[in-house]
């Protein structure tokens, strides 16, 4: 049973702010996510950074490790992405930890060849999220739009229409119809 969050809010307007402190220090030895989360609260961009550089290194090495192959738990990586955006709120650099995913996804298939359905499914999800962000704002789309463009060269040939899904998600962005309006 848990607590609700009205119930929560009561309970904690009774405690000091002494005992407070005592709680949210003993939630934070706890817990690797509200270390996490209460690090880019108080120290800001410098410990977003570093989660952000943390995330990208466990997502790379399940598809491309220092050592051996990648184990490629998909769901994995996918919890990198859940985790930052949870711990941080930033939205650029999650949809930069997404498109880093469809990246190295790409880039494994390319490497390994033929993966299986399930694969291809999780890579063209993860590039649809991350031309929804795109198209909600267009900010996000012109820091992306090269790495965007690139995925779809490094894509062509790949296995289970990957290739062809990835083209109509991009060209499904609003701004890049304007840019090739512009043209």
């Amino acid at each position: 049973m848990k607590i609700k969050m009205t119930d929560l809010k009561k309970q904690l307007k009774t405690y000091e702010q002494k005992e407070l402190i005592e709680l949210i220090v003993e939630m934070f030895k706890a817990n690797n996510e509200i270390q996490n989360f209460l690090s880019s609260k108080f120290l800001g961009d410098e410990a977003i950074e570093d989660l952000f550089n943390q995330a990208r290194k466990k997502i790379g090495n399940e598809f491309f490790p220092d050592r051996g192959f990648g184990k490629l738990r998909l769901a994995e990586a996918k919890k990198e992405i859940t985790a930052f955006k949870k711990a941080t709120n930033n939205e650029r650099r999650t949809v930069d930890l997404m498109l880093f995913y469809v990246e190295q996804g790409v880039e494994f298939t390319c490497t390994y060849g033929d993966i299986y359905e399930g694969f291809y499914t999780s890579i063209e999800k993860m590039f649809d999220q991350v031309a929804m962000e795109c198209e909600r704002n267009e900010e996000l789309y012109n820091e992306f739009s090269t790495r965007l463009r690139n995925l779809m060269s490094s894509a062509e040939g790949t296995g289970w229409g990957l290739d062809e899904a990835l083209v109509d998600t991009y060209y499904s962005i609003e701004w890049v119809q304007d840019e090739a309006d512009e043209e």
